[in-house]
């Protein structure tokens, strides 16, 4: 469905509000993602998005790791713009293809200490947070740290943010993630 309420701002069409994240959304990238654009409608909406993902990038995750949480969410939440997004990070970051398409397919990872976390983001989201104790040991018996849980935490928030209102804003894939499109369920990479 598309909802054409949602137009796609440039930093001259936002919300005034907007217009400053957006030009720095501009200079990092070299252009204005349309989600970003799309987002705009809500300055705050934006601005508390890209806080909590620049919060969630600071962690003590290893890149690789974020992204792994990332990917569980927008796989579990039905995001095709982030899962492309993020699966061309995961590729930028030389992750191993196969990693990458058990993230995007929904299936174990390839190896313990991955799965772990993916296994472990999964009960944070079905539980609420309510977490039991056996997949929290499992969580610290495969290297990861209660630091780390309550950032997943983190990570889950912030995605869960971007997964709903792109879903909301119906956003569509920009160009250079179309090589990574996904539709639900397996592609290749």
């Amino acid at each position: 469905m598309s909802h054409a309420v949602f137009v796609t701002h440039t930093a001259e069409s936002a919300p005034p509000d907007a217009r400053a994240t957006i030009e720095g959304v501009r200079r990092k990238f070299g252009h204005v993602p349309t989600p970003v654009g799309r987002m705009a409608t809500s300055p705050q909406l934006l601005k508390g998005f890209l806080a909590a993902s620049a919060t969630f990038e600071q962690s003590t995750l290893a890149p690789v790791d974020r992204e792994i949480v990332i990917m569980t969410v927008a796989t579990r939440n039905g995001c095709h713009v982030c899962v492309a997004m993020h699966t061309a990070t995961l590729v930028g970051l030389e992750a191993p293809p196969e990693l990458v398409e058990a993230l995007r397919t929904g299936e174990p990872l390839p190896d313990a200490r991955s799965e772990a976390l993916r296994s472990f983001t999964v009960a944070v989201m079905d539980r609420r947070g309510a977490v039991g104790d056996e997949e929290m040991l499992a969580f610290l018996d495969a290297g990861h740290s209660a630091r780390n849980a309550l950032e997943v935490v983190l990570g889950v928030g912030a995605y869960t943010i971007s997964t709903f209102a792109n879903r909301l804003i119906d956003a569509p894939l920009d160009p250079p993630f179309r090589d990574f499109a996904w539709d639900g369920g397996t592609a290749g990479v």
